[in-house]
């Protein structure tokens, strides 16, 4: 299993980027958050739990997020489609404990990390001009910075027709903590991860076209 590990804050550009992977390498996209909205929405026992957590005002432990993403890894194998990790891992108990479960269930399976490199400012930009689809089995992600990822009709989902929304925490002061957060988390993850491999760099400051170009470039993917 070929594995690829997109690191950066929220308003990044993974989703984006995993997302043209998919199209157009035919690559599967592993994205938490989306993977948590699911199970809540479907209710499941997983969904029930982090509900429950998040409904309580708590974070969702390290646990529960990797015993979710362990489920879907082992249902959703493919030994000839590689894998994004889109939000995932985000701590490096997160990290080791998939680390341990593809040595135990997919041995020779391998992780390559890309960090996405982006200002803080542009970040900010990107998320207080975020909308995302009410509908919580779409979660399609829209922008009103460019026309490129604004939807066709206002606040109208291009996929669903469903009603866009805007998160209540996509503001500027709620943006900043969460990236303080953020960069602690990643921090400690970039220094466990680069004791067995080079890290890959991808300048995400260009429209998506070129920074999807550029990432096939870094992999040596023509």
């Amino acid at each position: 299993m070929n594995i690829y590990v997109f690191l950066g804050p929220p308003g990044v550009g993974k989703g984006s980027l995993s997302k043209l992977c998919v199209e157009k390498l035919g690559w599967q996209q592993l994205s938490t958050g989306n993977l948590c909205r699911m199970h809540i929405a479907n209710q499941t026992d997983i969904g029930k739990k982090i509900d429950f957590i998040i409904k309580s005002g708590k974070l969702v432990p390290d646990d529960v997020i990797t015993e979710m993403v362990s489920d879907w890894l082992i249902k959703n194998y493919d030994s000839n489609r590689t894998i994004i990790l889109d939000g995932f891992p985000r701590t490096v108990i997160q990290a080791k404990a998939i680390d341990d479960l593809l040595k135990e269930k997919f041995p020779g399976s391998k992780i390559n990390v890309v960090k996405l490199i982006i200002p803080e400012k542009t970040v900010i930009s990107r998320l207080t001009s975020r909308l995302i689809c009410g509908n919580s089995k779409c979660q399609a992600v829209y922008s009103t910075m460019t026309k490129a990822l604004a939807p066709k009709d206002i606040n109208v989902c291009d996929k669903c027709s469903c009603k866009l929304i805007k998160r209540q925490d996509d503001n500027e002061q709620s943006i900043k903590e969460r990236l303080a957060v953020y960069n602690e988390h990643e921090n400690e993850l970039l220094k466990y991860y680069s004791k067995n491999q080079k890290i890959l760099d991808l300048n995400v400051e260009k429209n998506l076209d070129e920074v999807f170009e550029d990432f096939k470039k870094l992999i040596n993917l023509k």
